[in-house]
């Protein structure tokens, strides 16, 4: 797997990258994500659409990290066939955190 400007993607993000294509697979989701918090631990999640909750899989990534006792963001990951992401939920806990955006094939077509 390569960003799109032929770097090769560092095997943690990878990782992050696969478990979210992964989680979104397993439930039939629009969107799956995943971060790696500062300690190495990793958080996956699916968008959520409840009559009363609405979560992107990111921000219940990132809800999940945060409510485990996660400080801080190494990385994120969403899987999505939609061409943006909202990375507030991950720069609201770590400013400036990339986030990858990767297509249902799991390749990587941003990082925000």
């Amino acid at each position: 797997m390569a960003e799109p400007d032929g770097g090769a993607l560092d095997p943690e993000d990878a990782k992050i990258v696969t478990l979210a294509r992964s989680s979104r697979a397993r439930t039939g989701a629009a969107e799956g994500a995943a971060v790696r918090d500062t300690t190495g631990r990793t958080y996956v999640a699916t968008s959520v659409e409840l009559p009363s909750l609405k979560l992107t899989a990111l921000q219940a990534a990132v809800a999940a990290a945060v409510s485990s006792g996660a400080d801080g963001l190494e990385a994120a990951a969403v899987v999505t066939e939609a061409g943006t992401v909202d990375a507030t939920a991950a720069r609201d806990l770590t400013a400036g955190v990339p986030v990858l955006r990767a297509d249902p094939s799991g390749a990587v077509v941003e990082t925000l």
